[in-house]
Order: C-alpha cells, then structure tokens, then sequence
C-alpha cells in the first residue's frame, strides 16, 4: 500500500528526477509564480504589508520540503543537490 504523497517524498521512496523536474521546477515554481502574483496584486490594492508579505512566502514551507525531500532521494547525483539548492534561493528572492 502506498504511503502519503508527504511520507513517501521525505523517506526517500520518490526518485530524484521525478522530484526535480516535474515537481519542484514545474509545480513547485509555478506555486511560487502564483503567490508571487496574489502578492503583487495585494500589494497593487494597498493590503498592508504583512499581508503581501505572508502571501509571498506563503509557499515557504512546501519549497524547503521539495528541497529535503530531493536531497534525501537515492542516487542523487551531487550536482542535482545544487541545482535544487538555487532553485530555493530563486524562488525565495523572485
């Protein structure tokens, strides 16, 4: 029986390609787009600025998750572990 889509991710069960290319650099930074977008259109509207600043960083967690989840994935080449580590560091800044 499988496990959770959480569970199977941090125990390593999801391999690294699947981990870096469909999820975090497609869904993951088309999260982080959308939130950037609700943040911008916050901020367009005069929400205060904690508002616009939750919503920025709204997908904090699920970015540091992908981010775990890929360095703990099996033969994981090292380079990937790079690749992931500045995909974080985009999408936080972007």
């Amino acid at each position: 029986m499988p496990g959770s889509y959480f569970v199977d991710r941090w125990n390593g069960q999801v391999p690294w390609r699947r981990l870096l290319w469909p999820e975090m650099l497609g869904v993951g930074t088309f999260v982080n787009l959308l939130a950037t977008l609700l943040a911008l259109v916050a901020a367009i509207e005069r929400a205060p600025l904690a508002v616009v600043a939750l919503l920025h960083f709204a997908p904090l967690p699920y970015n540091a998750f992908l981010l775990a989840a890929l360095w703990r994935a099996p033969e994981r080449p090292a380079v990937v572990a790079g690749i992931g580590a500045a995909w974080f560091v985009a999408v936080l800044f972007v």
